[in-house]
């Protein structure tokens, strides 16, 4: 059905198509009958699907990525098409408009996204009265950032706003410092900066009644010496597991013409392209840790097989976005059913905590 619907879909801005898409799930949502159809056709269970992920338990392993509801608007709506959690955000403390539009655009031709939003989010307290009205048995992760004015000497105050805010209301957190899309955020991945910012929030965490993980996510445009520097401040600072990767801004192997490349300009790429990169970068992380520091594998999965390739390379779960814009809500099902079928055939781990 969704190829269908797609080449309409696609007609549309994407920033448009996807408010407009948003309102209607969240409308078939309210009523009874057809929430419990959706569901019932995308939602797929079994024991061989579920995972447990730094203590949680998950109904199965595919989850939407961050990015999608920015403002925690759709997590009770989207959780019909079968995802078993939901990252909100990113979350900044204060809302912004983020970057001047157009700051969407497909690249059909390559199956791929490129993006400058800029964190454009209504703010923590937006985020949290959303959380309040949670009705679906999904899990929710909480993506934090900073806000674009706020220095990067002063970051650390931002993130553990957000995550003091969140706290009582998400599942897990993970703090997003490698978004290419705000300005000189990724200088917050130098080793003094990120251990500021993770050592104060470990710390923060550590007054809290309940323990709830703390992922962080990393660039796919860093060397293998500063993932490994990466790894290390991991272990030292007891952060509980790594989300590979975020977008990008390489532009290698895409098939537009570079004219169109350079009209579309900066933003982070995602989708098709970065396949190949994340595997490459969840292998390395599972080699490198002995599989002890556990993953979230999110980047270039597009199809069934691309999420088999990345549990097999390592993840123990799964996030999709720009797969999910391609591919449709049936991607989770395929995903899920895949497992499944050849559950017996899979060296990946069930479990990591």
């Amino acid at each position: 059905m969704y190829r269908f619907f797609r080449p309409l879909f696609f007609l549309c801005p994407p920033e448009i198509i996807h408010a407009c898409v948003g309102t209607l799930v969240r409308l078939v949502y309210l009523l009874t009958p057809f929430r419990k159809l959706v569901g019932s056709l995308y939602t797929v269970k079994h024991p061989t699907l579920e995972r447990e992920f730094c203590g949680l338990k998950f109904s199965n392993p595919v989850g939407l990525a961050a990015g999608f509801d920015k403002n925690a608007t759709l997590y009770n709506s989207f959780s019909m098409f079968g995802f078993s959690f939901i990252e909100i955000g990113t979350v900044t403390p204060k809302g912004q408009a983020g970057n001047p539009k157009p700051r969407l655009f497909r690249i059909t031709s390559d199956c791929a996204l490129i993006n400058r939003m800029g964190f454009n989010n209504d703010g923590v307290e937006a985020a949290v009265n959303q959380l309040k009205g949670k009705r679906a048995n999904v899990i929710i992760g909480g993506n934090i950032g900073k806000n674009t004015a706020t220095s990067n000497q002063d970051a650390v105050v931002d993130y553990l706003e957000c995550f003091q805010k969140l706290y009582p209301f998400v599942d897990y957190f993970t703090v997003n410092v490698s978004c290419p899309n705000v300005a000189n955020l990724s200088e917050l991945q130098n080793i003094a900066s990120l251990h500021e910012i993770l050592t104060a929030v470990i710390n923060e965490r550590n007054k809290q009644q309940t323990c709830k993980p703390v992922l962080l996510k990393i660039s796919p445009d860093i060397s293998l010496e500063h993932l490994d520097e990466i790894l290390e401040i991991a272990e030292k600072t007891h952060i509980d597991g790594i989300v590979a990767i975020n977008t990008t801004t390489c532009r290698n192997d895409l098939t537009i013409d570079h004219h169109e490349i350079e009209r579309i300009g900066k933003g982070g790429l995602s989708g098709k392209p970065l396949t190949q990169k994340s595997l490459e970068t969840v292998r390395y992380i599972n080699s490198r840790t002995n599989g002890k520091l556990p993953v979230i594998g999110v980047g270039g999965i597009m199809t069934a097989d691309d999420a088999i390739n990345m549990l097999n390379a390592g993840a123990t779960l799964l996030q999709i976005y720009s797969g999910f814009i391609y591919s449709g809500p049936g991607l989770v099902k395929k995903i899920n059913k895949k497992i499944i079928t050849n559950q017996k055939e899979f060296p990946f781990a069930q479990n990591a905590t």
